[in-house]
């Protein structure tokens, strides 16, 4: 937490790998990131690190089960294991109901639930979370920050 334009988001990009420092150096499992390829870079966004931005990423042309599909099918899960993984992170957070619907579809709170579903479905080692309510009311702030509460404590 701090200031806006303290460098919230810089921070949590670098060490999401999505940036690279200025200066100094970032390290992962003992490798400079600097140094890695980026197809390495790729498979640790999309294995070791969660990600919940202040808006949901979701891709609008897929519903909410496929959208958290995505994480899994690109890791290389057969279709079959990554929807049984993706109904049962979706039901986690109160939303098997919904997994049929498209993003326009979805109230803001059940937008940023599903993108914290995707966001855990390849149980990262670390969630980086840039204001994930910052878009959203104060009663779906207020579930969204439980979720993410329960969630981890249910997951440690």
């Amino acid at each position: 937490m701090g200031q806006s334009g303290s460098g919230k988001s810089t921070a949590l990009n670098i060490l999401g790998t999505l940036d690279h420092p200025d200066s100094g150096e970032l390290i992962l499992g003992g490798k400079r990131v600097h140094t890695m390829e980026e197809n390495e870079l790729a498979a640790i966004r999309n294995g070791d690190i969660g990600f919940v931005f202040q808006f949901h990423h979701l891709l609008p042309e897929f519903n909410d089960l496929e959208n958290v599909c995505m994480p899994l099918l690109i890791a290389g899960l057969s279709p079959k294991a990554s929807k049984l993984k993706a109904e049962a992170m979706i039901a986690r957070v109160g939303l098997e109901n919904r997994s049929k619907h498209r993003v326009g579809e979805l109230s803001g709170g059940e937008r940023q639930r599903i993108a914290l579903a995707r966001a855990l479905v390849t149980e990262p080692q670390c969630v980086l979370a840039d204001e994930p309510t910052g878009n959203l009311d104060q009663k779906s702030a207020h579930q969204v920050d439980q979720l993410m509460l329960d969630l981890n404590q249910a997951l440690q």
